[in-house]
């Protein structure tokens, strides 16, 4: 089935089989790797990306549901080779550590600051409770996230432009 998906802000036209998965897509087709297969379930987030600026397991997505779409990925978060601020935060506060589950907690970090819904680091702990750390980096990833929330860093703004 042929779609048209914008990536990273790139328009994309694309021909996928109609049960292909966002994930697979973006890892297979477009080798956009930085997005991870954890549990092909819905049930860890580290297959977390950015639609239309909403939060999105990837893996239970079918990528001909999103034709006309935005989609950012990890690897779109970053512009002009400078990295996004949660990006920035996180490796400021040690929050990850085998990385494997960092660019879905990134991703959904970003999404819910997005959605204008992160307020308090009990807000936060609640929001990002889809996105499992095996690691149990949970302290410091609030504490990253917190930080840009209560920043206003202004690169935050210019990110979200």
């Amino acid at each position: 089935m042929p779609i048209t998906l914008t990536i990273n802000g790139e328009v994309r036209r694309l021909t996928v089989e109609p049960w292909t998965s966002l994930l697979d897509l973006l890892r297979d087709t477009l080798d956009l790797t930085g997005t991870k297969k954890g549990c092909d379930h819905g049930q860890c987030g580290a297959c977390t990306v950015l639609v239309d600026d909403r939060r999105v397991n990837s893996c239970l997505t079918l990528a001909v549901m999103k034709d006309g779409a935005s989609v950012t990925t990890i690897e779109g978060l970053s512009k002009g080779g400078e990295l996004h601020p949660m990006q920035d935060a996180f490796i400021e506060h040690d929050a990850f550590q085998c990385g494997y589950c960092t660019p879905g907690q990134i991703c959904s970090a970003v999404g819910l600051m997005k959605e204008g819904r992160a307020h308090s680091a009990d807000e936060i702990r609640e929001l990002m409770s889809g996105n499992l750390c095996r690691c149990g980096c949970y302290v410091n990833i609030v504490t990253a996230v917190e930080q840009v929330v209560n920043q206003g860093d202004t690169r935050l703004k210019e990110a979200a432009e």
